[in-house]
């Protein structure tokens, strides 16, 4: 098993993962726009769906929201608290009879047949975390598709501005009194983050022509028996397209949810989202915006992309 599996597994079964992700859409306005942004693009693009595989699905949010459609779906993660939660929050909204659960990892999906599902969709960069088996993983998920495929890998010229920006995910707490521990940790260490920082180009450059977030170190931490960020492989544009291309995907589009909202300060987001009116109107600004051609590549984390099968 490839070291970025084994970090990936150890991370994401954390204890608190399945709730901390299942509470993402109210602690981060980042999360409030990409997620947006997929659903959007799911409910317009069901006609003819009835089964639907749902590759790193976290705590459900998808995978809920199309079994409320009707669909069939399921819903295959690395992690057991994950599964867990997703499962409470599925009986919760009354469609637990329409998910089955799947422990097991994007890198392995023998147990699934060529063409098995109308849907296929991953989001939120599990792809990305499977590196160096990325290019592999999108085969074998186009391979189970039939029909219709989505995913969001991270994003490579979304990715670099965090090099720069210790301070990036300040812009998208929604509310300060949030008993998150990373928002509270994100504020109370705003001066350290400042004093800390130093700009080195040399990894810029590197991360630039390499995709790759991690390496040694996280692999060095897991020795230790700690639990770091999964190595990530970060796409360009072209290079997602051409793989999907390569596997057989026509009719691509690309998009990259957060580039319109990551120009804006965190006062003005705040306003935005504190006003249903103006927040739906925001949001559906961000959806016409982040998918044209010339900003796809620089969602605030992930690149998306969609395809017939």
């Amino acid at each position: 098993m490839d070291y970025s599996q084994k970090i990936a597994e150890r991370h994401w079964n954390l204890p608190d993962k399945g709730e901390r992700e299942a509470v993402r859409e109210q602690t981060f306005i980042d999360d409030i726009v990409q997620k947006s942004h997929i659903e959007k693009e799911l409910l317009s693009n069901l006609d003819g769906i009835e089964t639907v595989f749902d590759g790193g699905g976290g705590s459900g949010r998808f995978s809920i929201l199309l079994a409320k459609q009707g669909c069939r779906v399921t819903h295959f993660d690395i992690s057991q608290p994950m599964l867990d939660k997703a499962a409470e929050l599925a009986q919760k909204e009354g469609v637990a009879d329409r998910i089955t659960f799947v422990k097991g990892a994007l890198e392995d999906l023998s147990g699934f047949s060529n063409r098995s599902f109308d849907l296929v969709m991953s989001f939120d960069s599990p792809i990305s975390y499977t590196w160096p088996n990325q290019e592999a993983v999108i085969a074998n998920l186009v391979r189970i598709c039939k029909k219709r495929i989505m995913l969001s890998v991270s994003s490579r010229l979304g990715s670099l501005p965090y090099l720069a920006n210790p301070l990036q995910k300040n812009q998208f707490i929604l509310d300060d009194n949030s008993d998150d521990p990373w928002v509270q940790w994100c504020i109370s260490n705003v001066q350290n983050m400042v004093d800390g920082f130093s700009f080195h180009e040399s990894a810029c450059m590197e991360m630039l022509k390499t995709g790759l977030l991690g390496g040694q170190q996280e692999i060095e931490a897991y020795e230790r028996g700690e639990s770091p960020w999964p190595i990530t492989y970060a796409f360009l544009p072209d290079e997602l397209e051409q793989i999907l291309r390569k596997n057989g995907v026509r009719e691509i589009r690309l998009a990259g949810p957060g580039a319109y909202a990551r120009t804006i300060p965190n006062e003005i987001l705040r306003k935005i989202m504190n006003d249903p009116e103006q927040r739906a109107a925001f949001l559906d600004f961000c959806h016409i915006y982040d998918q044209n051609p010339y900003v796809c590549g620089m969602g605030k984390d992930n690149l998306f992309a969609k395809g017939i099968v």
